[in-house]
């Protein structure tokens, strides 16, 4: 288990290097954001009916960018949000199209995080705050990574957490 553990955090901080050398080669397909989500949701789903916790998506659009790197943001958000979700809570995953760009949010009821570390959970190993560090056994990189594939795609992620939920945004633009 730790040797996968550490060859996962290898793997990981290797991607994060590529990404900063902006050598993320990806394809550019239409990726059907709802598909991928539900594809997600139904991989979540066995742990979060062991807790309790209801995961549901709504809307639907499409975009260019590279599938499976894509998926790997999704997954990450909503891996994070089962692990800060309280038993019994609940997840949304809201896709909305604007005229020129594409929303993807997942919001999650559990511990706000304070306002001057919104910004920082994308930074490599950074614990918004030592209680949330509970909550797994990450490197801390998923959200590094999620910010690194958003940008590859020209988008960005936002984060706010107020009223005992938190949501993390990507926006990616409209092709």
């Amino acid at each position: 288990e730790e040797y996968e553990r550490i060859a996962r955090m290898v793997g990981d901080m290797l991607f994060l290097a590529k990404a900063e050398e902006h050598a993320l080669a990806h394809a550019t397909e239409a990726v059907e954001l709802a598909r991928e989500a539900d594809a997600l949701r139904d991989f979540y789903e066995a742990l979060a009916e062991e807790r309790g916790i209801r995961i549901q998506r709504t809307g639907e659009a499409t975009v260019r960018g590279d599938r499976l790197m894509l998926r790997r943001a999704v997954s990450n958000l909503l891996s994070n949000a089962l692990r800060h979700t309280p038993d019994g809570g609940r997840i949304a995953l809201r896709i909305e199209s604007a005229p020129d760009c594409v929303r993807l949010a997942v919001s999650n009821e559990g511990e706000p995080i304070a306002p001057d570390q919104l910004e920082r959970i994308f930074e490599r190993f950074h614990r918004a705050s030592p209680r949330r560090d509970r909550h797994g056994e990450g490197a801390g990189l998923g959200l590094a990574i999620t910010r690194s594939i958003v940008r590859a795609h020209g988008g960005e992620i936002a984060a706010r957490s107020e009223g005992g939920v938190t949501t993390l945004s990507i926006t990616l633009p409209k092709v």
